[in-house]
């Protein structure tokens, strides 16, 4: 059995809500979002374009040390929005060492 944090619990609840949205394409036709999380191994023009997506958004940017595709399931996985507020609430209520707030925001 393999021992998840809650923050990756919550994400797979994230994902069975259909409330995960994985991929920069994706994250950009959002209209609304909650969280954003980018993982750590991505590139810097990954990252910026997470930090874009937070401020559009007005919601925090998680930054996530463990690899993204690995939490979530899928391939090449660097950046996802939480598109529930109920869920990104508890994924930032459980931050721990391998998921953490980068910056701010009021979407909450």
């Amino acid at each position: 059995m393999v021992n998840r944090s809650k923050v990756e619990t919550f994400i797979g609840f994230s994902i069975k809500a259909r409330a995960l949205r994985t991929g920069s394409n994706t994250v950009g036709t959002l209209k609304k979002a909650f969280l954003i999380i980018v993982c750590d191994s991505a590139t810097q023009g990954t990252k910026d374009l997470a930090l874009a997506y937070a401020k559009k958004f007005n919601c925090p940017l998680m930054i996530s040390k463990k690899l993204l595709e690995d939490v979530t399931g899928k391939e090449n996985c660097k950046i996802a929005a939480v598109t529930n507020k109920d869920l990104a609430t508890a994924i930032i209520s459980n931050q721990n060492d391998y998921f953490s707030i980068s910056s701010g925001g009021n979407g909450l």
